[in-house]
């Protein structure tokens, strides 16, 4: 049995159902929306361009192929990060408008859960992500990362038990709000004992801005102390003329950081039932340009605005 996709236009349509699932996949994999919407184009040009009369399942087809490219972007991108000046954090999204980012949950999309997610073989990570996040069985990631059921259950259970002896329990979203409220006061004022109030005993921050950003420490800190009088010590000049504003990051509240109108930053914190558990500034502007572009978007819909989260590309247009 074949599918029924042989014309053009009957290859988008089975494409467009699919792309956002590809997307979503390829994020949680890669950490970069940018490189997750070049796997999304590579698959429709792979799509384009393969005999789809003896495709039997498109959908399967196209996840597979998607996957399978971003575990070859996995593999050569070690090399790249070998280079990276300072700590490496996963490219930012807006999930206001899309909080599963094309997943069945919001698995695999946190940015702690995403830097916990660079210590697994890529393998490992598109078996949990595919397992985690889209309820894949065994047997279908099996045939995606092309190995047996068996291996892909071992696989699962591998970055299952990674992940959770790092994973701290979380609180409830209004004592989360009050706790990062009063976070960002005592971090705007250099107050070292009220940070040291709010912040866990192992507490870690890390700074990615690949050099290029002033006043942040290039290596991750951690220890309610160190982080407490890191965060004082670089108050006065960091958050000069900065404002914050609430947003949707990666399925959780975090900040966007902005001055004179344009967005310098993005801080996405965990918070764990023993204070602020892990601080992640994004501050690399090639990161954050991609959220930035998809805000100036949103707030001009009558210029054809797409939706908040960087899209991948529209078939009609490729």
């Amino acid at each position: 049995m074949t599918s029924d996709v042989g014309t053009l236009d009957d290859a988008a349509e089975a494409f467009g159902v699919a792309r956002r699932r590809l997307f979503g996949i390829a994020y949680r994999m890669l950490g970069s929306a940018a490189e997750a919407e070049d796997v999304v184009q590579e698959t429709w040009v792979r799509w384009q361009t393969t005999d789809r009369s003896v495709v039997r399942n498109p959908q399967a087809f196209l996840t597979t192929t998607a996957t399978r490219l971003a575990i070859n972007v996995l593999q050569s991108a070690r090399s790249r990060r070998e280079t990276y000046v300072g700590p490496w954090l996963p490219e930012p999204v807006d999930t206001s408008q899309d909080p599963t980012l094309g997943a069945e949950r919001a698995e695999a999309l946190d940015v702690a859960l995403l830097v916990l997610l660079e210590r697994l073989t890529p393998t490992e990570r598109a078996a949990y992500v595919l397992r985690e996040a889209f309820d894949y069985g065994y047997p279908e990631i099996a045939r995606i990362v092309d190995t047996t059921p068996a291996a892909a259950r071992q696989l699962v259970s591998r970055a299952r038990k990674h992940i959770a002896s790092e994973r701290r329990n979380t609180v409830d979203p209004t004592e989360r709000r009050a706790l990062l409220e009063a976070f960002l006061a005592a971090a705007r004022a250099g107050d070292v004992q009220g940070l040291e109030r709010l912040l866990a005993e192992d507490v870690v921050t890390r700074a990615d801005s690949n050099g290029r950003a002033e006043h942040v420490a290039r290596v991750a800190v951690r220890g309610r102390n160190k982080v407490a009088r890191l965060l004082a010590t670089f108050a006065e000049v960091f958050w000069a003329g900065v404002t914050t504003r609430a947003i949707a990051v990666n399925g959780t509240e975090g900040f966007a950081m902005e001055r004179d109108g344009e967005l310098v930053g993005v801080l996405a914190v965990t918070v764990t039932d023993e204070g602020v558990q892990d601080l992640m500034w994004q501050m690399n502007p090639d990161k954050t340009e991609p959220l930035r572009r998809a805000w100036a978007d949103q707030a001009a819909p009558e210029d054809g605005a797409g939706p908040a989260t960087p899209e991948p590309p529209a078939t009609a247009r490729s």
